[in-house]
């Protein structure tokens, strides 16, 4: 009697492991169908008029154009845009001038913010029924502050970012404008932002290099895009967008990809 309840126990936790598996098989597959339906209703109107993803972080070093990039997008496509918010950052302009006295209060004040704001657009609201686009990733706290800090205030600081990185979802498409170091000075000075001029070729190199450390790290777990986009101009040309905007229209698999314009 026994021996015959616990097969019809086991029976029942195969059926319900079978239907949550086909019911899961189902939803993807019609995913798929709907993308391709809709790339190709795209495709004979000659227009981009989807994403796949509903949560797509664009980032990048700083004067990449990420910001332009993601409030670009969010207009085409009226998502929610979140925006870091740098203005209000009354450690930002002294942590250029004297990182020494300014970095860790810097970096501890964007850690609040990006949490605040990443926690209140995204955690509680329907993330997978509408798109959200961010200007950052949420570990971007961490890698600045590998660049930026001590070691000892780094250790320090790592410990508590781990105590607010359990609570922020990951973005399903992590978008990476990466321009060479010429390029990013000769917008760092276009744009005009007195506190930035004085940026070390150095440090946006530095900067370069923990973020690619950072998508090997990854790039089991998340989707990564890389736009090389030194030669082209998105900002201000259609077409380049264009480009751009096809490329982060489509599916990927878990993975560092890499396009070159």
């Amino acid at each position: 009697m026994l021996q015959r309840s616990k097969n019809r126990s086991i029976k029942r936790g195969y059926r319900r492991h079978f239907k949550n598996d086909l019911f899961y098989r189902i939803n993807s597959t019609f995913k798929q169908f709907i993308y391709l339906y809709l790339t190709f209703f795209c495709y004979i109107s000659n227009s981009n008029c989807m994403l796949y993803y509903n949560f797509i972080t664009i980032d990048g070093n700083t004067g990449a154009g990420k910001t332009s990039l993601a409030q670009r997008l969010s207009n085409d496509f009226g998502a929610e845009l979140i925006l870091e918010n740098f203005v209000d950052n009354p450690f930002l302009a002294g942590s250029y001038r004297d990182p020494e006295a300014f970095a860790f209060r810097n970096e501890m004040y964007f850690l609040v913010d990006r949490y605040q704001s990443l926690n209140h657009n995204i955690k509680d609201l329907p993330l997978y029924d509408s798109l959200h686009i961010a200007d950052y990733v949420f570990n971007k706290s961490l890698l600045y502050a590998k660049v930026n800090l001590p070691e000892l205030e780094f250790h320090l600081f790592e410990k508590i970012f781990h105590v607010f990185h359990p609570e922020i979802p990951q973005p399903e498409l992590l978008v990476y404008v990466h321009s060479d170091v010429d390029r990013l000075i000769k917008n760092i000075e276009k744009r005009g932002r007195d506190f930035e001029q004085g940026v070390r070729r150095s440090y946006l190199k530095a900067v370069e290099d923990v973020y690619f450390d950072y998508f090997e790290s990854i790039k089991h777990q998340q989707r990564i895009v890389v736009l090389h986009t030194n030669h082209i101009d998105f900002v201000h040309n259609d077409e380049d967008y264009k480009q751009v905007l096809d490329i982060i229209a489509k599916p990927y698999p878990t993975g560092v990809h890499h396009f070159k314009f």
